[in-house]
């Protein structure tokens, strides 16, 4: 059977939105069609060996934490596309790897797919970049777009004729996973919230996610919802800052840092918030911007109404007053006065997380994912 090859930077153990999208994507793809060559995540992520032995499909790493378009990352990959029969090649970022299509192209590649995330629409607003990604786009097949907001923003910087083949492809979201009774009890014990309004953050602690928004944003719901608690999951470079913040604004004792916590763990730690908050913006002049937000759509999935930013595709994620309210988040207060409602109003809040539950089912689905991606890779 003819298998396709993925390329990648963003793949398990490593967490994030990217990594999630491109390995569920692989594992719907059927087990002997499909290998994954990708680079090795630093020691803080886990063992990637025992990662890779537990997948139903090969995995090949470089020894290199990013593969980069080299001539000895193209040979490599050349290699493995010969060995392994492979006729189609998905890159799990186009950019820069898309690079690499004319040179697989010599290694037999029929049928190449780039996907698309945030940092491409980045690339289109800088020049030099801006000509590498049309380059990119005029030698693959497809190039994919998660939603409006980056199709627009991309077809603008790599011409008529490439943005004519762009097709959408967006993640699913496992909802037999993701739902309402997935141990969120496990986790308030663990933190001591027992049965306190709770609203939970799940993603890298970086500036564009907002975390500091929401810190900014805590004395004033504290004042309309005492007792409540601010759950941070994740960790990055912002965490020492955020922390700092907390004990400034005097609220250090009603936020709580988990730090990185196991993938198998992360529906638990939705399960455990009423309300999921995650007030995003764009940064550096449209350089730093959401593509979509999949942790929004897990979210819903559990339950949850949820507080999006509105940066760049992360709308996209959300049914702005049916599934959770869009605010800006450069300023605590859009944020602060969605949360006091939210938490104000917990038959309303329910409601919204049941709406949301129910659209995740319906229009995020991973088959359908699926179904569209062997569709690009077909050329059907």
């Amino acid at each position: 059977m003819p298998s396709t090859l993925i390329i990648t930077n963003d793949f398990p153990p490593r967490t994030g939105g990217i990594q999630s999208f491109v390995h569920g994507l692989a594992m719907r793809r059927p087990a002997d069609s499909v290998v994954v060559y990708c680079s090795t995540p630093g020691p803080k992520w886990g063992d990637a060996t025992a990662f890779d032995v537990r997948q139903p499909f090969p995995v090949v790493r470089e020894s290199t934490s990013v593969l980069l378009p080299t001539p000895g990352v193209l040979r490599r990959a050349q290699n493995i596309a010969r060995l392994e029969g492979c006729d189609s090649v998905l890159f799990g970022a186009a950019a820069p790897l898309g690079l690499f299509t004319p040179g697989l192209r010599r290694a037999g590649v029929e049928r190449v797919v780039g996907l698309t995330h945030g940092h491409e629409t980045g690339w289109s607003a800088l020049p030099a970049a801006r000509q590498t990604l049309r380059h990119i786009a005029e030698q693959v097949d497809v190039l994919t777009y998660l939603g409006d907001y980056t199709r627009q923003r991309l077809a603008r910087a790599i011409g008529p004729a490439a943005a004519a083949r762009m097709q959408r492809l967006a993640p699913g979201v496992d909802t037999e996973r993701f739902h309402p009774d997935a141990g969120g009890a496990e986790i308030r014990e663990r933190h001591g919230l027992g049965g306190r309004p709770v609203v939970v953050c799940v993603s890298r602690l970086v500036p564009r996610k907002g975390q500091d928004t929401l810190v900014r944003a805590w004395p004033r719901v504290l004042a309309e919802v005492p007792g409540a608690v601010l759950l941070i999951v994740g960790d990055g470079p912002y965490r020492g800052r955020l922390r700092a913040m907390a004990e400034r604004q005097g609220v250090a004792d009603s936020v709580v840092f988990t730090g990185s916590v196991p993938a198998e763990e992360l529906p638990a730690h939705f399960a455990a918030g009423d309300v999921f908050a995650m007030p995003c913006r764009t940064r550096n002049g449209g350089l730093d911007v959401e593509g979509l937000g999949i942790v929004y759509l897990e979210a819903s999935a559990t339950g949850l109404p949820v507080v999006a930013g509105a940066s760049g595709g992360a709308p996209d994620a959300v049914a702005d007053g049916e599934t959770g309210l869009v605010v800006g988040g450069d300023w605590p207060g859009p944020t602060a006065r969605a949360l006091i409602r939210l938490l104000g109003d917990p038959v309303a809040a329910a409601e919204m997380g049941e709406r949301g539950r129910a659209w995740v089912r319906s229009a995020w689905t991973w088959e359908a994912a699926s179904q569209r991606l062997e569709g690009l890779l077909t050329g059907s």
